[in-house]
């Protein structure tokens, strides 16, 4: 079973579009090892995923919580992985020794060149030249870690040069979604300004891929591949499923807009899923109407109750916004896609088709 354990609700950092509520409350080690036994409960493998707030404010619970999936693993024989999203300001030499040592996955929160646009700490000291000494020692350690960037319309401007950045740097994974909630303000010049950054992106992407040393970009890459996949509805947001949320008190949500929602709680970690109305919620995580007759449709993240939620209200409604964002980024996808496999085909085939049945490749 994969968990995602909100260790806290505090953070070092006041992002501008950041949607959570910052609250003196932590999770207390009796609910940690109870997540701990609920996720190796059930399934071949056990999950975590350490998140926040900040989850290095209490990187003694991760400790605690590797040591007691270590000794599951020897009780069930089952292994355990483990992940965690940081802004990264907390990393030391001692933890990521030790994260490397049990495989953890790390995802950093950067903006790049644009990170004091919207990431400064909570006194409002920027907090760049802090998170870029820290990339540099993770990369040390985990050269294939995460960069993960959220764009506000703010730091649109800086987007493409934040992206080279991240790359020369060193990172060859780099996470990008815009912005969404309440603290955010798209307008229409915000997103043709969005349009021409993400060009000049996909210039760079398909420069670096044709000269040997590709990248990992999701908004390209997803879009591209699941173009070649098809559509699998396994891989859609299927609400209370694949990635439960433990908020610090251990009751057990459907998704991470959901906490605190009683009509989306799924149970606590003391007494396990309630799996009736595990499978009620999933079921309602579909394609919304209004996008049915979409062209686009299985390419789109339309059916992502939690983005839908916190745009609109309602898990089943797709904001403007969204529908924006999704329909510029498959294009561009699609146009990226068309001069690579034009440019080397073989190349192409290789890096974007390599997990593509053999009936549905080019």
């Amino acid at each position: 079973m994969n968990l995602t354990l909100h260790l806290t609700e505090n953070c070092n950092m006041n992002c501008a579009y950041c949607v959570r509520e910052k609250q003196p409350i932590r999770m207390s080690e009796a609910v940690a090892d109870a997540a701990v036994d609920l996720a190796f409960s059930s399934g071949k493998s056990a999950g975590l995923c350490f998140f926040g707030g900040e989850p290095l404010l209490e990187s003694g619970l991760i400790y605690r919580a590797i040591r007691r999936c270590m000794l599951k693993t020897i009780e069930t024989g089952k292994p355990a992985y483990y992940k965690m999203t940081t802004n990264g300001t907390l990393l030391t030499e001692r933890f990521l020794e030790n994260a490397h040592a049990v495989h953890m996955g790390i995802g950093l929160s950067f903006e790049g060149l644009a990170q004091d646009t919207c990431r400064r700490f909570k006194d409002g000291a920027p907090s760049f030249d802090v998170v870029e000494e820290k990339a540099k020692l993770l990369l040390k350690h985990m050269p294939d870690a995460y960069a993960m960037m959220t764009i506000a319309p703010q730091a649109v401007p800086q987007y493409a040069e934040s992206v080279k950045y991240l790359r020369s740097l060193g990172f060859k994974r780099i996470t990008s979604t815009i912005a969404y909630g309440k603290k955010v303000h798209w307008t229409d010049d915000d997103l043709a300004l969005l349009k021409g950054q993400m060009e000049e992106i996909a210039a760079f992407f398909e420069a670096e891929f044709l000269k040997g040393d590709p990248f990992f970009f999701s908004p390209l890459d997803a879009k591209i591949r699941d173009f070649l996949r098809g559509f699998n509805p396994s891989e859609r947001c299927h609400l209370g499923f694949r990635q439960m949320p433990v908020a610090p008190d251990g009751s057990l949500y459907a998704c991470t807009q959901f906490i605190g929602d009683p009509d989306y709680k799924l149970g606590d970690v003391f007494h396990g899923v309630d799996r009736e109305r595990q499978k009620i919620l999933a079921s309602r995580a579909a394609t919304p109407e209004s996008c049915k007759e979409c062209a686009l449709r299985t390419r789109c993240t339309n059916s992502c109750g939690c983005t839908n939620r916190l745009e609109t209200g309602n898990e089943n409604t797709v904001s403007p916004l969204q529908c924006s964002y999704e329909r510029m980024t498959i294009a561009l996808a699609d146009e990226v896609a068309d001069r690579l496999y034009a440019a080397d085909e073989a190349a192409f085939k290789k890096r974007f088709a390599a997990d593509v049945p053999e009936k549905d490749k080019l």
